[in-house]
């Protein structure tokens, strides 16, 4: 590796927001012809070029703004199409934006001398060139006095040297799955294995909500600002239905065409993912236009519309405020608009008793069916986890009083909720098994009629002394003791669990690590569906196979979150020893997608190589691990005045406290 690299990212302007004003957004109707794409028209407006003067090559960039009628002249490096970063020395010929020059993320450039950007951590070649300097010393002393140098030098060296050639391969492989539209980074494909042919790429080559959240993490941990604003902007313009200058699409108060059978869900979805494709000009078979097609469900296998994609896009948003200090992005009125639809879809009243989600099979990362429909703990954990950082991000105005006081309710709701009755260890073991059936009372101790032979034996043997943690789901007359390992790590980072609870989760981790990490971190869930069980619950699922996939496969995209836990909880050696076991093999492994068997001893059968949040995965964890005070970008504390009303919600707990008469309703003010 050379000593001397030079790198360019340039930041645009700041976008201004796709409404004028309130009354603006208004008058906007369904007057518009609705169209199932986003299109940006290349031969139409005028059309800025910025040129970019390199000592090598001069790259010619143009880049349309594609959130503004009027086109401006905005800077983008987008001349090369191999989808690789800048490594020739280049000085942009224009200034960048004021905010770029105040972050300190407009362009820059690196060689052996100069300043890096310390501010947001983002330095990365230190580490490369504090290398390449060992060696030499270490080459100079030993051709000075013919002597080798102490062997624990020489072998620290090499382990470096090893940590770092796997991180810089996963970086370049990252930077390879970019996707561009209209001349700038919008998000990252699935996967980009080599291996596959056309007919078996599926949609792994869309740009997925879900998947891209550790690719947008890891740039927001290296400072590259401009890709995790852009897919933040561009995917809230899927959700709105708008098309590329602002305008509203609305057909009946349904935005696109997100139907299947005609029938349309409700607006606040995000889409599970976009493609962009280059279609011919309208009109025009000579010229060509950009679209970013989006997929709200309706053609998944399953046919299932993502409930977690707007959980994620709430959680990305205010990351992105976190690490970049640009918080005119979620200020925006368009932004605002879009995080209280996603607000409103899932706080609606429904015929439900339980302030948790309902939701059907697939609708998460476990996107097949495996018996996960009810009240899924990923989603509860993911749904609390949205609601404080839309309550944070939410600008106060007289329309989001009752939406903010809707909000403050559930979280109080859904965290006694979830700590009460979906926690399980020795001690709650114990009480279940001694439940006692059909009570009919507000005194009921056995609330939803659990009876206690639905207690696996696999679960007797399993469960620690030391140890616990939140099941999988929870509905009447039945309780899914699997281990989810999303659900219980994101409930430790987004404080759906109290803190002994969190301990407790990392306790079980521990105690449990050749079932959880074996040869490779970390099992999606813990036992697998065998037998006829397996049969009935995922309908003879050839993918999901007992220890496959998502029936107890093991997933290193993982990583991060259980990085982010264990440094929430001062624990960071837990993720640390987990990076360890995975480095041994995820690079010759060409980046599995997941492993299978109880051990993770093997590629997974149906695994795509070079999976990108596999390998976004590991680089978040690695990155957080180097800096653990930038987990903060991630994790959510619980609040004194909303810890205060939930234990007033446990000290009225009728399995706390005999119910007597009933006393004046409390509002709790959070």
């Amino acid at each position: 590796m050379a000593t001397s690299e030079a790198f360019l990212q340039v930041l645009g302007g700041s976008l201004p927001s796709l409404f004028g004003s309130d009354d603006s957004f208004r008058k906007l109707g369904s007057s518009h012809t609705s169209r199932s794409f986003i299109r940006i028209r290349k031969k139409r407006g005028p059309i800025c070029v910025n040129f970019l003067n390199c000592s090598h090559i001069s790259y010619r960039a143009i880049r349309v703004d594609c959130f503004q009628s009027t086109r401006q002249c905005v800077h983008g490096d987008i001349g090369h199409s191999n989808l690789r970063s800048v490594n020739c020395k280049c000085q942009q010929a224009d200034s960048a934006s004021s905010f770029a020059s105040e972050k300190g993320n407009g362009s820059w450039t690196i060689d052996n001398d100069q300043s890096f950007d310390t501010v947001h951590g983002n330095t990365p070649s230190v580490m490369q060139f504090e290398t390449v300097r060992e060696l030499k010393v270490g080459e100079e002393n030993f051709q000075s006095n013919g002597s080798l140098p102490p062997n624990g030098l020489v072998e620290d060296t090499l382990n470096r040297i090893a940590g770092n050639s796997i991180e810089d391969e996963a970086w370049e492989l990252l930077r390879e799955s970019m996707v561009y539209y209209c001349g700038s980074p919008v998000g990252t494909i699935a996967a980009k294995d080599p291996t596959s042919s056309t007919a078996d790429v599926l949609n792994y080559d869309q740009v997925f909500i879900r998947d891209f959240i550790p690719s947008g993490i890891a740039f927001l941990l290296k400072g590259e600002y401009e890709i995790v604003r852009n897919f933040i902007l561009h995917t809230l313009q899927l959700q709105l239905g708008m098309d590329s200058w602002g305008n509203f699409m609305f057909i009946t108060g349904y935005s696109w065409e997100k139907t299947m059978d005609c029938h349309s869900p409700g607006q606040g979805l995000m889409p599970a993912s976009f493609k962009v494709r280059t279609v011919p000009l309208d009109g025009d078979d000579s010229a060509t236009e950009e679209v970013l097609d989006p997929d709200f469900g309706e053609a998944a296998i399953g046919r299932v519309a993502p409930v977690d994609s707007g959980l994620w896009w709430i959680i990305l948003l205010r990351a992105y405020g976190k690490s970049s200090g640009d918080l005119s992005v979620q200020e925006r009125i368009d932004v605002q608009t879009g995080i209280k639809m996603i607000l409103r879809l899932c706080l609606a009243d429904g015929f439900d008793m339980f302030p948790t989600l309902l939701v059907t099979d697939g609708s998460c990362m476990i996107d097949r069916r495996m018996g996960i429909h009810g009240h899924p703990l990923e989603i509860q954990a993911l749904f609390h986890s949205a609601l404080l950082c839309a309550r944070e991000m939410l600008t106060p105005e007289d329309g989001s009083a009752d939406l903010i006081r809707a909000l403050n309710n559930r979280l109080v709701a859904l965290s006694f909720h979830i700590r009460e009755y979906y926690w399980i260890d020795m001690k709650k073991l114990n009480e279940i098994y001694r439940y006692q059936t059909e009570e009919y009372s507000y005194d009921a101790v056995n609330k939803f009629n659990i009876y206690p032979d639905q207690i696996s034996p696999w679960l007797v043997d399993w469960m620690p002394s030391k140890g616990g943690y939140l099941i999988g789901n929870l509905q009447p007359a039945h309780m899914d003791f699997r281990f989810f390992s999303l659900g219980n790590l994101w409930s430790i980072v987004c404080s759906l669990t109290t803190d002994d609870q969190s301990h407790a989760i990392l306790d079980l981790i521990e105690a449990k690590w050749t079932d959880l990490v074996a040869d490779m971190p970390f099992k999606i869930c813990y036992p697998a569906l065998e037998g006829q069980e397996w049969k009935i619950i995922t309908g003879c699922d050839p993918k999901n196979t007992p220890w496959s996939y998502h029936n107890g496969g093991s997933w290193p995209t993982l990583l991060w979150q259980l990085a982010v836990a264990s440094i929430k909880m001062n624990r960071p050696e837990i993720a640390a020893k987990a990076v360890e076991v995975a480095e041994k093999r995820i690079s010759q492994d060409k980046w599995p997608e997941y492993y299978d068997t109880k051990k993770a001893r093997f590629i997974g059968k149906q695994a795509r190589l070079f999976q990108t949040w596999s390998i976004a995965g590991y680089l978040v964890a690695k990155l957080l691990l180097a800096n653990p005070s930038s987990a903060k970008i991630l994790i959510s504390q619980e609040d004194s005045e909303l810890l205060n009303a939930f234990s007033c919600a446990i000290s009225s707990n009728p399995r706390r406290k005999k119910r007597g008469p009933k006393s004046p309703q409390k509002t709790y003010i959070v």
